[in-house]
């Protein structure tokens, strides 16, 4: 399994990405994700997602790739 974290613009943009298949990483990264959003980009749309693929082929091109 692939964790894959991503910071989504209001279009539906991947604005950045980060895949590991260290859940623990993972969830670590997500919560700097999170956090680093600011109050004017929640407002305006912006999200911070976790979700898993099965293959680095699900992986977005641009994602940072930590093994």
């Amino acid at each position: 399994m692939i964790w894959v974290n991503e910071h989504i613009d209001p279009s539906g943009i991947i604005y950045s990405a980060i895949a590991t298949c260290n859940q623990t990483a993972a969830e670590e990264c997500h919560a700097t994700f999170k956090a680093s959003l600011t109050p004017e980009q929640k407002e305006a749309g912006w999200v911070a997602r976790l979700r898993t693929v099965d293959s680095w082929d699900d992986v977005p091109i641009s994602a940072l790739k930590l093994s």
